[in-house]
């Protein structure tokens, strides 16, 4: 059984039975919470949920998958602590996967052509006025390969070559609806998908080791660069 944990956005949880190295894995339950700036008051509770639901308990687990974002920095961090914390108390393997990943191998299994090659392209949410972006594709033979690489940008940047997609997903979509106008209702990455984005690249030869978070720039707190004195004069030192 696979636990999938994704916060970039929404709080998406799945479980699913199979293995990430052997056929895909059945999707058996998913359980989605899309309030903003709660990760750490829901996880837990939604993780459990959902292990409820699909009939089992965290003992039955031997894996678990958790999205990497990009996404919030609180929630990104929250989501991986939990993952890592499950699979070492649980001693099984971890893997990680861009929740961009997951949302285009959503996108393209439910939009994807009958024939041929269709493109999907994914807008995150970045703040700032910024999305964080991502191309794919959809090959002959059925892999979603991603064919630009994940970046930020301001929405008027990116909006020619992800507008020229057949698909164009995610929350970005639904604060920029001019210039990203969303083929799709899908605004957040679904664990489930998560999952079995990741058994189809582990198929693949991908290596999925890391969990550290895709955070694509830097945190908006950043450490100050010289010290400052609680009553506001200039540090000792430059008075000698």
């Amino acid at each position: 059984m696979l636990l999938g944990i994704d916060t970039s956005g929404a709080v998406s949880i799945a479980v699913a039975r199979g293995a990430l190295n052997g056929p895909a894995p059945e999707v058996l339950a998913v359980r989605t919470d899309a309030r903003a700036r709660h990760h750490d008051e829901m996880l837990l509770a939604l993780i459990e949920d959902t292990l409820t639901q699909a009939g089992i308990t965290r003992r039955d687990l031997t894996g678990v998958v958790v999205g990497r974002g990009p996404g919030p920095f609180t929630g990104l961090r929250v989501g991986l602590v939990t993952a890592r914390t499950i699979a070492a108390v649980l001693g099984v393997p971890l893997v990680g996967l861009s929740s961009l990943d997951a949302l285009a191998h959503q996108a393209l299994a439910e939009h994807a052509r009958s024939t041929g090659q269709t493109t999907v392209g994914v807008a995150l949410d970045a703040r700032r006025r910024e999305v964080y972006h991502a191309r794919y594709r959809r090959t002959a033979d059925g892999h979603v390969e991603r064919i630009a690489d994940p970046a930020v940008d301001a929405p008027a940047e990116v909006a020619a070559e992800l507008t020229a997609c057949d698909v164009l997903v995610g929350s970005g979509c639904a604060l920029y609806p001019e210039l990203l106008p969303a083929t799709a209702d899908m605004p957040h990455a679904d664990a489930g998908h998560l999952i079995l984005a990741a058994a189809r690249q582990t198929a693949r030869g991908a290596d999925l080791a890391s969990t550290e978070p895709l955070y694509l720039r830097e945190p908006d707190a950043a450490k100050p660069t010289a010290r400052k004195s609680a009553l506001g004069l200039p540090d000792a030192r430059r008075q000698r």
